[in-house]
């Protein structure tokens, strides 16, 4: 029984591959070969027999129109989406480009407006000496000044090498500055006429009238103005008058505008006369000054 089943398996093995051996295996590169050639067959009868042929293309259409529409449509669909990524890859770009050259314009705009007021303060610099041509003045530049945001006293970067001087007058925009307290070989400070410890002789330039001005900070910051005390009480100076240094300073040269007189009135003691004075220069404002090179004394010399 056993040796009969043996023989039966070992049969269907037989059988089996026989069958195997019997198998057509088609490698790729037949298939292509048949398919090229039912092509070929194809165009042919289609190009030989158009009429033949007609309602084979027909039904042809019908079937794969649906097909390829929709074929068409993803396509579209996909080419549309890649597009519009690369658009915006493209715009992503261009935006980035357009914000360096902001960025690049800026700066070149902020570096132009430096120049552009460099230059406005130098030419009311050269404007301010042709108006003392005979005063000797050398140009100095503004390094460091006080932390309240005005020019009440500040550093500029002339000093004794330089022949700067302590009581050597400051100018600058339109009129008087200050005046050098300290000097140091390369660097000099400078108190300004608004600074609260500041007094200057001055006088009304249209009567010869004389007075003090002094430093305000506080009346400064509040409208603009410092004071003008001991004006004599016959005084009847006109508003927006030019007030001048005085010829009886001991430090201040002569002959420099101050400002404009504003809001005369007689005084508390009712012997003398005050009023306001609108600085000549803007003292929020400074970078460049003209430190004059004489000092009172020996330009009273001079003039002997």
């Amino acid at each position: 029984m056993k040796l009969e089943i043996h023989k039966r398996k070992k049969s269907a093995k037989r059988r089996r591959r026989e069958k195997e051996e019997k198998r057509i295996v088609l490698l790729p590169k037949h298939i292509l070969f048949v398919l090229s050639f039912i092509c070929l067959v194809i165009m042919f009868v289609s190009y030989r027999f158009p009429d033949t042929v007609r309602p084979v293309k027909n039904l042809a259409d019908i079937v794969l129109s649906p097909m390829q529409s929709g074929i068409n449509h993803v396509g579209s669909a996909i080419s549309g989406r890649i597009k519009k990524r690369e658009t915006m890859e493209e715009l992503k770009t261009e935006n980035e480009e357009l914000k360096k050259l902001v960025e690049d314009l800026s700066v070149r705009a902020r570096l132009a407006g430096n120049d552009q007021y460099e230059l406005d303060s130098l030419r009311r610099l050269y404007e301010l000496d042709t108006e003392y041509p005979d005063l000797p003045k050398t140009a100095a530049r503004i390094i460091a000044r006080e932390s309240n945001g005005w020019y009440d006293i500040f550093t500029i970067d002339k000093g004794s090498d330089d022949g700067i001087c302590v009581n050597m007058n400051v100018i600058a925009g339109n009129g008087l500055v200050g005046i050098v307290t300290d000097v140091r070989k390369n660097t000099s400070l400078v108190k300004s006429i608004i600074d609260d410890n500041s007094n200057v002789s001055a006088m009304i330039a249209s009567s010869g009238d004389n007075c003090i001005v002094n430093g305000n900070m506080a009346m400064l910051r509040s409208n603009g103005t410092i004071e003008i005390n001991m004006l004599p009480k016959e005084c009847n100076a006109m508003e927006n008058e030019e007030v001048l240094t005085s010829r009886i300073s001991d430090k201040y040269l002569s002959g420099i505008l101050i400002g404009y007189i504003k809001n005369l009135e007689i005084d508390s003691s009712n012997m003398t006369k005050e009023a306001l004075l609108v600085p000549a220069v803007d003292f929020q404002k400074l970078d460049n000054v003209l430190v004059i090179t004489v000092l009172k004394e020996k330009e009273e010399d001079t003039l002997r």
